[in-house]
Parts: structure tokens; C-alpha cells; sequence
């Protein structure tokens, strides 16, 4: 009876964006992948991949107890990696940074940076390091190569905005000298 059509999610979707331009909208792999694709356009913040929801999924196979069930289902099967090569193909900057929440960047504090645009000033940077930390570690060849190309497009734009990208590559070298963890 209250069933959402696919249609009428990517206008709620929409409507909410517009509504709440600062609200944090998480897509989950619930949705199918072509509606995933379709409303990441409309400024989704967060989505996953590579999901396992099964009961205790995410616990190593030797410890694992064997529920067999799920908790509800999975419509969008992509892998994380399949995922970022996905995103960085559209011009999307993956991102896994969780530097807000660790500098008490939340709530009230959050939009004392956000509303006013300053937020872009962790935002950028912090995305840049996080996905470089993420080619590093997980990438296949290719993804890496694609994935530095978007870091050295991002800096350029940067550059043009007359924005200082000096701490940025330093902390992009640390990172591929083995260093993680590096935020604003």
C-alpha cells in the first residue's frame, strides 16, 4: 500500500537535497544500481558497497556462527573497488574520511563551517588523502593510475582558486610513504 516507486524515490531524493542542503544523505545498497547511479547526481553524502548483511558477516570465517539469514536485501552487488573505479570514471572523488567527526566538526559545529563555505576548506583536502590512502592500500593498477590523475585534477582546481596546495602534497607523499591517518 505505501510502496515507493523507484520514480518517485529519486524525486523524494531531490526534494529532500533541495530541502535540507546541508543534511547528510546516506544511499544504501538497498536500492537497485540504477537508481543508486541516478540519485549519487543529486548529492547523496554517503552510499556503500561491497555490503554483506548477513548476521555476523563481517567476523572471520573461523569465529563465524551460522544464522543464515539476512537482515533485508541487497539490490546494488558491486564490490568496493568496482564501486570507486565507478565513481572516479564519473568524476566523483570517493571518499572515506571521517575527519569531522574526529575534530568535533558535528551538529551546531559542522554548520558553523558549512553554512559559510568553509567546510570545503577540510572537505577537499581530506577527501584527496583519504582516496589516496585507499589506492595505496586496495587499488588495482589501474584504478591507482586513474584515481592519482583525479588527486592532480582536484589540486589543479585548487590552484586556480588561489587555494595553498603546499600541505596537501606533502601529506599526499607521506601517505605513499606508508604514513595514514592524515586529515585537516
Amino acid at each position: 500500500k505505501y510502496l515507493v516507486s523507484d520514480n518517485d524515490f529519486e524525486k523524494l531524493v531531490a526534494i529532500l537535497r533541495l530541502a535540507v542542503p546541508y543534511t547528510g544523505m546516506i544511499l544504501t545498497a538497498r536500492e537497485n544500481e540504477a537508481v543508486r547511479d541516478k540519485v549519487i547526481e543529486y548529492g547523496c553524502s554517503q552510499i556503500d558497497a561491497g555490503t554483506n548483511i548477513e548476521i555476523n558477516g563481517y567476523i572471520a570465517d573461523g569465529e563465524k556462527q551460522d544464522y543464515n539469514k539476512e537482515q533485508f536485501s541487497i539490490n546494488d552487488q558491486r564490490s568496493l573497488s568496482n564501486m570507486i573505479k565507478e565513481l572516479i570514471s564519473k568524476g566523483y572523488v570517493p571518499s572515506f574520511c571521517t575527519a569531522c567527526y574526529r575534530a568535533g566538526r558535528t551538529g551546531e559545529h559542522f554548520m558553523e563551517y558549512s553554512v559559510p563555505g568553509f567546510i570545503h576548506n577540510f572537505c577537499t583536502p581530506n577527501s584527496l588523502l583519504t582516496l589516496a590512502e585507499y589506492l595505496e592500500d586496495y587499488a588495482d593498477d589501474e584504478t591507482k593510475t586513474k584515481g592519482y590523475l583525479m588527486i592532480e585534477s582536484s589540486l589543479a582546481e585548487l590552484k586556480k582558486m588561489k587555494k595553498d596546495t603546499h600541505d596537501i602534497y606533502k601529506k599526499l607523499q607521506s601517505i605513499k610513504n606508508g604514513e595514514r591517518d592524515l586529515f585537516y
